[in-house]
């Protein structure tokens, strides 16, 4: 395996599958069996999951909501993903341990670093919900933020298109993927890969970026296995 511990960044919009909004139990039973092939292969992963399919705060202060109040909701939403999740990878057998920026002592722990590194160590899957606990940033954030706590190797960034193109694939049949590029290089080419505050995290820390097509079965354990999928944003 190329990469030892990994931080696994999934969107919430992911966990919708082919509905309109919430979670889709299938594609959270596809996300567990890709999960665990690669932890059988002794691969350190931890989780961080967005709260987009059920609410998005930025969404909401749009429409008048206060933000703080809105990106707490969102928080929570995080955590409700997470739970899904985490019933996911344990009907599937693998551990796993949830833990929460903001409190909830009923349903999950505490962010603790050491303690985060510990169960990753043993080969417990360790879900981070509630962002960062703090308003005004992303799960992208979290994403980076956890992933250098925790010293992982990499972050994968799991999506719904298999890279980063120079314009939307969606959109343009002509889009040209690049299979590696440089933190510089997304950054004058005027790239979505994550939002500024994340990218530049990462950045500063050579923190390496792989984004992927998560919904093809298979693909993340060739990630972890070094094969070409995906583009990989590096120094």
């Amino acid at each position: 395996m190329k990469y030892k511990r990994i931080l696994l960044k999934l969107s919430g919009e992911a966990l919708m599958g082919s509905r309109q909004y919430g979670i889709d139990p299938d594609r959270l039973a596809e996300y567990a069996h890709d999960i665990k092939a690669i932890t059988d292969k002794g691969i350190e992963v931890a989780i961080v999951i967005g709260g987009g399919n059920i609410f998005r705060g930025v969404a909401g202060a749009s429409k008048g909501m206060d933000r703080v109040q809105g990106d707490h909701m969102g928080m929570l939403a995080t955590v409700i993903n997470g739970l899904a999740l985490q019933s996911a990878l344990e009907n599937a057998g693998i551990a796993t341990r949830l833990q929460s920026a903001i409190q909830i002592n009923e349903v999950a722990e505490p962010f603790i670093r050491r303690r985060a590194m510990r169960h990753l160590e043993k080969g417990r899957v360790v879900i981070f919900g509630g962002g960062t606990g703090n308003p005004y940033f992303t799960t992208d954030s979290a994403a980076v933020l956890r992933a250098i706590e925790i010293e992982a190797d990499v972050i994968l960034k799991g999506t719904r298109v298999d890279g980063i193109y120079n314009v939307d694939p969606e959109k343009d049949a002509n889009a040209i993927k690049f299979d590696t590029i440089s933190f510089d290089d997304v950054i004058r080419k005027g790239l979505k890969v994550m939002d500024t505050t994340a990218f530049t995290l990462s950045q500063e820390n050579s923190l390496p970026i792989i984004v992927f097509d998560m919904n093809k079965k298979g693909n993340l354990l060739k990630v972890v296995s070094g094969e070409n999928i995906g583009t990989e944003v590096n120094g």
